[in-house]
């Protein structure tokens, strides 16, 4: 047999086993098999149970007249919980504190995080501790952030009043129970527990953007504005998107947080959409019409996740 035979014959060979594998389950461009689903269902079952299950179980729920201590059964009463709801100033207002509260969150804490990431992407002396204490905020809980704030909020011994005395600029005031004062001293405190993710995803960004980019920009005369105008941003805009909706998402579902510091007051100017639906739950016993507000709130994050897919998507088409 002559080395081109049996050069022939193996090409062939080969081809066949390929076209024998992509036939299989599995394959390129093949859906998986039934098998497959058992290797998946470990994981889908977690999220069917206590996500997908709850879910639909709150939404249901929106159209009867569930409420605690009732003797009758829960009856359904279509969209009636919606219509109330279409009428009630109240969850309006507290809508609109909560996209106050989301903007005001969400814009100064990504041009915090992006300016600290960009001096931790520097190579300083002790970079590794100034990263590790820049994310202390992020490992704390909710609940411990608020307490520690509430000290420092203080209007007796708080270390924010003391500060203010020492300095001569009055003697301070109660921040939290003030009515002109306590939804932005909630955002100050918001700003700080949420910078540490933001700083965390942009710094990530920052360290994928190819060094020989800059050095090229910088070979050209481009001064540092320059560089990151041209360089920087157009590599970092996707994570900048991502991170920023997330975050918008993340504050407008706030509880915790504000619960700790304020309770919603004084007055309602700190109570968020989840706290008002808390308390229609958990205080006035109205399930049914809580679970209507839930389901409000689930399609303005549904509209606003789908709009930053669609911007993502977009954004794809255009970098092709």
């Amino acid at each position: 047999m002559t080395s081109a035979t049996a050069m022939e014959r193996s090409g062939k060979e080969r081809s066949r086993s390929g076209r024998a594998g992509s036939g299989r389950a599995g394959g390129p461009g093949r859906p998986l098999g039934h098998g497959a689903w058992f290797l998946v269902l470990p994981a889908l079952i977690p999220i069917l149970v206590l996500s997908v299950g709850p879910l639909l179980y709150g939404i249901a729920l929106a159209f009867t007249d569930a409420q605690s201590g009732r003797t009758e059964p829960t009856e359904w009463i279509g969209a009636l919980n919606f219509r109330d709801l279409a009428h009630d100033t109240l969850f309006w207002d507290s809508f609109g504190i909560g996209l106050l509260w989301a903007v005001g969150v969400t814009v100064p804490q990504f041009v915090l995080a992006l300016g600290l990431a960009l001096l931790l992407n520097q190579n300083l002396r002790f970079r590794w501790l100034a990263r590790a204490l820049a994310i202390i905020p992020w490992a704390m809980p909710e609940v411990v952030v608020g307490i520690m704030w509430r000290l420092v909020y203080s209007p007796d011994a708080g270390v924010l009043n003391e500060t203010l005395r020492d300095l001569g600029l009055g003697e301070g005031r109660d921040w939290l129970s003030g009515l002109a004062t306590a939804l932005p001293a909630v955002i100050v405190v918001g700003i700080w527990a949420g910078m540490p993710q933001t700083t965390v995803a942009l710094l990530a960004g920052l360290q994928n953007t190819p060094q020989e980019l800059h050095e090229a920009a910088a070979l050209d005369g481009a001064g540092a504005w320059r560089r990151f105008r041209t360089v920087t941003w157009p590599a970092l805009r996707p994570v900048a998107l991502a991170i920023t909706a997330l975050n918008f998402i993340w504050s407008f579902n706030a509880f915790a947080l504000v619960y700790v510091l304020t309770n919603g007051g004084p007055g309602g100017r700190t109570r968020l959409p989840m706290l008002f639906a808390y308390e229609e739950a958990f205080r006035y016993g109205q399930f049914g019409y809580a679970a209507a507000m839930g389901c409000v709130m689930v399609a303005v994050i549904a509209v606003l996740l789908s709009l930053q897919l669609v911007g993502r998507l977009r954004q794809g088409e255009e970098g092709r």
